[in-house]
């Protein structure tokens, strides 16, 4: 009985739309514009959930702004937003008179997040059209600008979020996150080819947690010994798991803010100058 409906869905997915059908689908789509006073729009993300999108957006954002960029964080995870607790705000935005919210700052960094929006207890129940409206709303309803980088932390998954972004802004490019778990890579995968299907460019890999190094002896201790990235796109850094990174999350103060001097720093300094580099290829500077 599965068989019509599956062989419906394969051809689908095969069959090319006309000039005309193409043209009918786009009316319906939202227009794709640039956020006032925003160069550059990076987003973090990860098909698998658990894999530190969170931290690495957090720390990676606050290394940007090391670097003496302008720049802003939106949690994109509607359901679970983690920006509050991470970069410690906790206030709501005010809005000034065009009627637009005022992300607060903090670190040097402008954040917005519905953790800033709804209670803390509360929870979010809504179906797709209010999701996409939410990040719309984060997105062209805040006065962001001006802002070399606004980085964006994405749920898991591949739906309505990832969508919306793509739809409603130009992305600069994705920074994707994985620990080399095979099934947390097998999920990255299918995230990754998500926007190479968008058309978005893809900038790297951070691969998370797939170490450790013991504080008496400095021996580097592998986690995942058999497990490989090689079919993620390139790596950009592997970072270590350490106890300072729940130290940190805890009180709400990234470890390059808190532990400036640290390897796990460095390594996000090497992200940010590399990322820069990026950017600064793309402008031809």
């Amino acid at each position: 009985m599965l068989r019509p409906f599956f062989s419906i869905i394969r051809r689908s997915f095969v069959s090319n739309m006309s000039e005309r059908q193409t043209a009918l689908v786009a009316r319906g789509l939202p227009k794709k514009e640039p956020i006032i006073g925003v160069q550059d729009i990076i987003v973090v993300a990860s098909g698998k959930g658990g894999v530190g999108k969170s931290t690495v957006a957090a720390n990676f954002a606050c290394s940007m702004a090391k670097l003496g960029k302008r720049v802003g964080l939106l949690d994109g995870d509607i359901f679970g937003p983690t920006v509050p607790l991470l970069m410690n705000i906790h206030c709501e935005p005010v809005l000034n008179d065009q009627n637009l919210m005022i992300p607060p700052q903090n670190y040097n960094v402008k954040c917005l997040s519905m953790g800033m929006i709804t209670p803390s207890e509360g929870s979010v129940i809504w179906r797709g059209p209010l999701v996409m409206s939410a990040i719309q709303r984060l997105l062209k309803g805040a006065e962001w600008g001006p802002l070399d980088v606004l980085v964006v932390d994405t749920p898991p998954g591949t739906g309505d979020v990832h969508l919306s972004l793509s739809q409603h802004v130009p992305i600069t490019g994705v920074i994707l996150v994985t620990t080399p778990h095979s099934a947390a890579v097998q999920v990255t995968i299918r995230g990754a080819r998500m926007y190479e299907k968008l058309n978005v460019p893809i900038f790297g890999l951070v691969e998370n947690m797939r170490y450790s190094t013991c504080e008496n002896c400095n021996q580097r201790i592998e986690f995942f010994k058999n497990c490989s990235t090689n079919s993620l796109p390139r790596k950009l850094i592997s970072l270590p798991l350490h106890s300072h990174i729940a130290e940190c999350s805890e009180i709400g103060v990234p470890i390059v803010i808190k532990y400036p001097e640290s390897k796990y720093s460095n390594l996000f300094t090497q992200l940010a100058k590399k990322i820069s580099e990026i950017l600064d290829k793309q402008k031809g500077r």
